[in-house]
């Protein structure tokens, strides 16, 4: 039979790369998917396999380790992971997309060559630090600093809610992105270093613990004690990090919708299915109106923004900028939905919903983090409507 390209599968390569993840998915994530997160515990040696697939440098060059695809690539690869894992999903979303495909984008040859094969491959796991304890969504609000020591640099301050930032209850992750402000830099000046475990002044200020949902994933407070830095970890040129930060967060928010997707689709199929298998009244629970309509307005609403989603990702350069209100738009509209699908996936199941054996309590858990990682709700509303001023025909 002949491959009919389609929205969502444009290429025979998008749709091998699909059916590899997927079953990848199947087959080794899900089996420890709810111990992971009862435990809150990072499958570490399970991360590891991800290399092996070529999944962890996705958008990363060839010549580095990389496998060299598209934007469409990524949304498949955190669709696929996120329908059976989100807390695992946002562990290879931090280092794939926070930092990996940052590195790519924007940093030297050197840097590209000393820091992205093991990236690549699987031996470091990486992540990226911007949000502080008292800067999140107010990103220029950031106190960490930089100051200049003759050819190194010192950081100092802290940084909150960084995924990886603990591979284990007391070990840094590898190797971070770290955003910080220049000594005698205005508020929008911004630097980008590469800060490797064991480099002098870096440590792990705590492991957060007793988090709602993606568990399986690890957030961490990273402490910078005069940090020294090597002048060559520098990204790009001193204070212009903040052009590199914008237009990572475009693909950081569209693989984060694409996880929505995955949260989605698979409430649909655990409601769906369990309302052909359920019995009430001497029926199954899909005669009833009530049921059919919490799976038909689940279906359409996925629907909708799976083909946003998708069609935002064919038309996304990796190397472009300025597509934030789409970047934007997808995840304001699939975040919710997906809290919404699920929550509905546990009304249909009604008390087995509420327990962790058929998987949409965890996957209503792990959607509220959307809602607000990677930007807010409110951020993706200012950001839209400010991109939108002065724009009253839309194509």
């Amino acid at each position: 039979m002949s491959f009919r390209a389609d929205l969502f599968n444009p290429s025979e390569e998008h749709l091998a790369l699909r059916q590899m993840v997927r079953e990848f998915a199947e087959r080794e994530v899900e089996p420890q998917a709810a111990a992971s997160d009862r435990d809150e515990r990072f499958n570490l040696p399970l991360f590891r396999k991800l290399g092996d697939l070529g999944l962890l440098g996705i958008t990363c060059g060839e010549d580095v380790g990389g496998s060299g695809l598209d934007a469409v690539a990524a949304v498949i690869a955190h669709e696929e992971l996120s329908a059976v894992d989100p807390g695992f999903a946002l562990a290879y979303l931090a280092h794939a997309i926070l930092f990996v495909n940052n590195l790519d984008r924007n940093g030297s040859a050197d840097q590209r060559a000393r820091f992205l094969p093991g990236a690549c491959s699987g031996a470091k796991v990486g992540g990226m630090c911007m949000s502080e304890p008292g800067a999140g969504t107010d990103v220029l609000g950031m106190r960490t600093s930089a100051r200049r020591d003759g050819d190194d640099w010192l950081l100092t301050g802290q940084k909150m809610w960084i995924t990886n930032g603990a591979i284990s209850d007391d070990e840094l992750g590898d190797i971070f992105l770290v955003y910080a402000r220049p000594e005698g830099g205005d508020r929008g000046t911004i630097s980008m270093f590469v800060v490797e475990k064991g480099m002098p002044g870096f440590r792990l200020g705590q492991k957060l613990k007793d988090k709602l949902g993606t568990r399986a994933s690890s957030t961490a407070e990273l402490v910078f004690d005069d940090c020294r830095v090597p002048s060559r970890n520098v990204v790009g040129h001193g204070g212009d990090a903040m052009g590199h930060m914008m237009r990572n967060l475009e693909l950081e928010r569209l693989t984060l919708a694409a996880m929505s997707l995955g949260i989605a689709r698979r409430s649909i199929e655990v409601m769906n299915r369990y309302a052909d298998e359920r019995q009430s009244f001497g029926k199954p629970l899909r005669a009833f109106g009530q049921i059919q309509r919490h799976i038909a307005e689940s279906y359409a609403e996925w629907m909708a923004g799976r083909s946003y989603v998708y069609q935002v990702a064919g038309a996304l350069d990796l190397g472009s900028s300025g597509n934030r209100v789409d970047s934007d738009g997808v995840k304001l509209y699939c975040a919710t939905m997906a809290k919404n699908v699920a929550d509905r996936a546990i009304q249909v199941l009604g008390g087995f919903g509420y327990v962790g054996e058929y998987t949409v309590e965890r996957l209503w858990r792990d959607a509220k983090l959307l809602e607000i990682g990677g930007g807010t709700l409110e951020a993706h509303q200012k950001n839209i409507t400010r991109d939108l001023t002065g724009v009253h025909t839309l194509r």
